[in-house]
């Protein structure tokens, strides 16, 4: 029997799976292409990229890529301001992209639409016959908005604000022209659920698996640190604000403690795109690597991994992962929101500066190593690509 034909949308190149969003935009495209001919449309936001297309083609019945000039999608954005939309929807509006999309709904008998990402909702044709309609919101977006607004003077709080009560209203219309709508986590599902009052839309949980055979400890590992350094991680993508600042916060008020007790400590920041605020932090003890090639010799060979989150939603990458290699994690209750994991047991989580620097320094202690091989087996037990996403067929199928 020939497999049906899927169309999937997502707002950034699901390839290489280098950050969050992308590693489980990537996992879904793998999946689905083992069970449909799918027809893929995305934005490319960084040049390098580019030179996976060919790749990306193999496994698609089309492909269709659009360039997007984040600078050039943030000045555009702002029409949002006076079209009273989300600002988000204008930063991905493309003619292009627009136009493929019903080419490729006129000239392909396509049953289902998966939709990565709510602005790309917008592509999507309320007329077109379509007989599914999927969509993985991922994370509850206009919640992070007012997290954002939060940290932020009044004279800009205000644009984050409105962007927060536009996208909700946005996501919960999209959520009730669709068949179903997918989060990261049960929180998450619950959070979005919770916007709808008694009657909601069918929601569920698709949680975020970790390929643990590939981030899995090798003793022939060579590790990138000198000898005698204990170096203590954060890995992310650097220009992304959550990150930026949970490392600045954990260098201006966290570091500092953690020095006096440990001066053999380093502390390494991982990620790409790293800020002039990122950049400004390096000093004799904390570096800046940027973007590496590899980022499980830098997780094996850490003392400790940690994810300070003060803004967050949905699951954390760099923490299952940093449990994943068997090393001793420390986060905040946002960072282990919709992770099971037990604090004390599997992992260490603090919410003050004093409280984040005490469990760092535990887990510099004899107990960090058995902490790191307990983090593993939870991670091996919970959160596996393939278990996760067979609950993805099942709702595909119902």
């Amino acid at each position: 029997m020939s497999r049906p034909h899927l169309l999937f949308l997502c707002h950034r190149i699901p390839y290489p799976p280098n950050k969050g969003d992308k590693i489980r935009s990537w996992h879904l495209l793998r999946y689905l292409q083992g069970h449909y001919r799918v027809h893929l449309g995305a934005f490319v936001d960084d040049p390098a990229d580019w030179v996976h297309r060919e790749f990306l083609a193999e496994g698609c019945e089309s492909l269709y890529l659009r360039p997007l000039n984040p600078r050039t999608a943030r000045l555009r954005s702002l029409q949002g301001l006076f079209d009273g939309r989300p600002l988000t929807l204008a930063y991905y509006r493309d003619r292009g992209m627009a136009a493929w999309v019903r080419g490729t709904l006129a000239r392909r008998p396509v049953e289902t639409v998966f939709v990565f990402s709510s602005a790309m909702a917008q592509y999507v044709p309320e007329a077109a016959p379509i007989r599914h309609r999927v969509i993985d919101f991922v994370d509850v977006d206009s919640d992070k908005w007012r997290q954002y607004a939060a940290r932020l003077p009044w004279y800009s709080a205000w644009v984050y604000r409105r962007e927060a009560r536009r996208l909700e209203a946005f996501d919960k219309a999209v959520a009730r022209a669709f068949d179903l709508s997918l989060l990261v986590s049960a929180q998450e599902a619950d959070l979005f659920r919770g916007l709808f009052g008694d009657d909601p839309p069918a929601i569920e949980a698709l949680v975020n698996g970790v390929d643990t055979d590939f981030f899995a400890p090798d003793p022939l590992r060579p590790s990138p640190y000198p000898p005698g350094e204990r170096a203590v991680v954060f890995t992310g993508a650097m220009d992304y604000w959550p990150n930026v600042d949970a490392v600045v916060w954990f260098a201006r008020e966290i570091w500092p403690r953690i020095c006096a007790a440990c001066p053999e400590c380093r502390f390494h920041i991982l990620g790409g795109r790293p800020t002039e605020t990122v950049r400004a932090l390096v000093d004799a003890r904390i570096r800046v690597q940027g973007a590496v090639p590899d980022m499980r010799p830098w997780l094996q060979g850490a003392a400790v991994v940690v994810a300070p989150m003060r803004i967050a939603r949905g699951i954390q990458n760099k923490v299952l992962e940093g449990m994943a290699m068997a090393r001793p994690v420390v986060t905040t209750a946002k960072g282990l929101e919709g992770i099971a994991a037990r604090p004390r047991r599997e992992i260490l989580v603090a919410d003050s500066a004093d409280g984040f620097a005490a469990a760092v320094l535990e887990a510099l202690g004899e107990g960090g190593e058995a902490l790191g091989r307990r983090a593993r087996e939870y991670v091996c037990r919970q959160h596996t690509w393939e278990a996760n996403l067979a609950a993805l067929g099942r709702f595909l199928q119902r």
